[in-house]
């Protein structure tokens, strides 16, 4: 009697059409896979663009380099001291933007080197770039209270 009540539910489901497999938090109609593309070459692309930045930035440091050597001393003239504080000041910033483009530049490489890494994957990691590379708060261009 079982039986012939299973081969019953069967047929009606057959009949009813094929059921689909819902998640609760996922539109009914689909979640988008049959949309979804992700492509190497893309990534690789991504990451090649970063990895010119920093590159460029390390021409850019050298050139600030050449810019500095001859100061000399600077003791007794506060506007070479204030140069030189610049200087110092410029040269850690742009090191570490060198540095954060370097960090991101690998990141995007290797995500899309196997397309393996998770989006939450890839989120752990931008954020431990971001906490290592902590932004300086914007100056200047703003209106104050106007």
């Amino acid at each position: 009697m079982a039986w012939d009540e299973w081969e019953q539910l069967k047929a009606e489901a057959a009949a009813s059409g094929s059921a689909r497999m819902q998640l609760n938090h996922a539109d009914p109609m689909g979640v988008g896979y049959d949309r979804l593309k992700s492509n190497k070459k893309a990534w690789t692309t991504a990451g090649e663009g970063v990895s010119g930045l920093q590159d460029d930035i390390g021409k850019a440091l050298a050139k600030l380099d050449d810019g500095q050597s001859g100061l000399g001393d600077t003791s007794g003239c506060q506007s070479a001291a204030a140069q030189q504080e610049l200087y110092d000041s410029w040269k850690e910033y742009a090191g570490k933007v060198k540095g954060r483009c370097g960090e991101l530049a690998e990141l995007l490489k290797r995500s899309g080197y196997d397309l393996a890494m998770s989006d939450a994957d890839v989120k752990a990691e931008l954020d431990k770039i971001k906490g290592k590379y902590h932004d300086t708060e914007a100056v200047g261009g703003q209106a104050k209270g106007r």
